[in-house]
């Protein structure tokens, strides 16, 4: 049996571990040259995994809306889940620097061009499709980026 002092000290090292793992992180992508392509496919990443988070998030908010008698949320429910599911993967294949990484970056980029479009409908008064236009956006624009600084392989 676990005494009380064991799992205090466990969860004490975890959190230090944890803590330490966090500034190695940080101080890794200090050391990488913001222009480096490195450094894109972490920006790159980073915003797919943002804009897959906020989809999530309006598909919900969509999903809703629908079930309150929205039928107009119905396609934007639909974009966003195909943006979230498509912006996971490739922010996982990005954050690796996959070899489909360029593949996977010009599906998400038009994806997410299609899901920022259909979330615009609903116009500026709809604070949470405005949001997720805004990400769709910002994700695509840092796709498109990646794509046009990557290593001359993946720009092909």
């Amino acid at each position: 049996m676990i005494r009380r002092r064991d799992f205090a000290a466990a969860s004490l090292t975890a959190a230090a571990l944890a803590a330490l793992e966090g500034f190695a992180s940080a101080n890794e992508r200090a050391l990488v040259p913001a222009d480096s392509a490195a450094a894109m496919y972490d920006k790159c990443a980073r915003a797919c995994s943002d804009c897959q988070r906020q989809c999530d998030g309006c598909a919900a908010y969509c999903a809703k809306a629908l079930a309150k008698g929205s039928a107009h949320h119905f396609e934007s429910l639909k974009s966003c889940i195909d943006c979230a599911a498509l912006c996971a993967t490739a922010a996982q294949i990005v954050a690796r620097q996959g070899m489909a990484a360029d593949l996977i970056c010009r599906a998400c980029a038009e994806t997410c061009a299609r899901c920022a479009t259909e979330c615009e409908r609903h116009g500026k008064d709809d604070q949470m499709m405005t949001r997720c236009a805004e990400e769709c956006r910002k994700c695509e624009t840092a796709c498109r980026e990646m794509l046009a600084h990557a290593t001359p392989e993946a720009s092909k």
